[in-house]
């Protein structure tokens, strides 16, 4: 008679024990949910990126270059739905950008631009790692678009400003001045 009570008591505690779980485990899923809530809330509204616009002539050297009219395309389409479409579209700004640093037209293909092509990567590979890991950072995101902002007008100022550098003339003996100050022709000592 002990044995079958004890073993009553013993599925009765069972029970309730797993009921407990069942109700934590609840309620640590609607914590849960809640707080990606909020986070996809915070990142909707930073999610603005702002694209500069280019002088006319800069416009015209840019417009062969696909892989910049792809990246703002990219840029000007947000996300709407959930957290897991603006982990999507992080990881797509990431490679547009990377792969906007090997199609450099010659025009643009000088140091400053790979150096701010390289930033941008860099910040789009930032924002990609801190919106995929748990918890989401949303504060960094936060920051780094903004960033993202700062850097993109950087370049685009950079990018005008070459234009710009290339319509100056070179003043007489300018060239013969360069090949002077060029350590490569330096003469071979025997």
């Amino acid at each position: 008679m002990k044995i079958p009570s004890l073993l009553y008591f013993a599925a009765f505690y069972l029970v309730i024990a797993c009921q407990k779980d069942n109700q934590q485990l609840q309620l640590e899923r609607q914590k849960d949910a809640e707080r990606k809530e909020q986070v996809f809330q915070k990142i909707n509204q930073a999610w603005r990126f702002s694209i500069p616009s280019l002088g006319p002539k800069t416009q015209q050297f840019a417009s062969s270059w696909n892989d910049l009219y792809v990246l703002t395309n990219e840029l000007n389409q947000k996300p709407k739905s959930t957290l897991g479409a603006f982990q999507k579209k992080a990881r797509l700004l990431s490679q547009k950008s990377a792969i906007l640093g090997n199609t450099i037209p010659l025009v643009f293909n000088k140091p400053e631009i790979k150096s701010r092509i390289a930033v941008l990567t860099t910040k789009f590979n930032q924002i990609n790692l801190y919106i995929n890991v748990t918890p989401v950072q949303d504060q960094k995101v936060v920051e780094l678009i903004t960033s993202v902002n700062i850097e993109l007008n950087a370049l685009y100022l950079q990018l005008d400003e070459l234009v710009r550098k290339s319509d100056i003339p070179a003043e007489e003996g300018e060239t013969e001045m360069k090949q002077m100050l060029d350590t490569t022709r330096a003469i071979p000592s025997k």
